[in-house]
């Protein structure tokens, strides 16, 4: 913002930063949690081990949680004062 970015446009590069990496690390889990399906089959019950339901209700979760988290300090990037961060900087 000290050199002329627009509000918006450190929020959402903020955020798109965030999403990279939660949705990098989604689907990295994603690909274990199919890997693991054999091990995991003797502990479930009532539910297939690759019910794609709850696959898809447990990243959406992680990907809420992970957003909403990434929010806090892209607001907070918003609200910093140019000269106070060049001085900080």
């Amino acid at each position: 913002m000290a050199l002329g970015a627009a509000r918006g446009r450190v929020l959402r590069q903020v955020l798109s930063r965030g999403a990279v990496l939660t949705f990098s690390g989604i689907a990295l889990g994603l690909i274990g949690g199919w890997a693991a399906v054999r091990l995991m089959t003797a502990l479930l019950y009532g539910v297939s081990a690759t019910d794609p339901l709850i696959f898809a209700s447990v990243a959406v979760g992680i990907a809420a949680v992970a957003m909403g988290a990434t929010l806090i300090p892209a607001l907070r990037a918003t609200r910093v004062d140019p000269i106070v961060a060049i001085r900080e900087g």
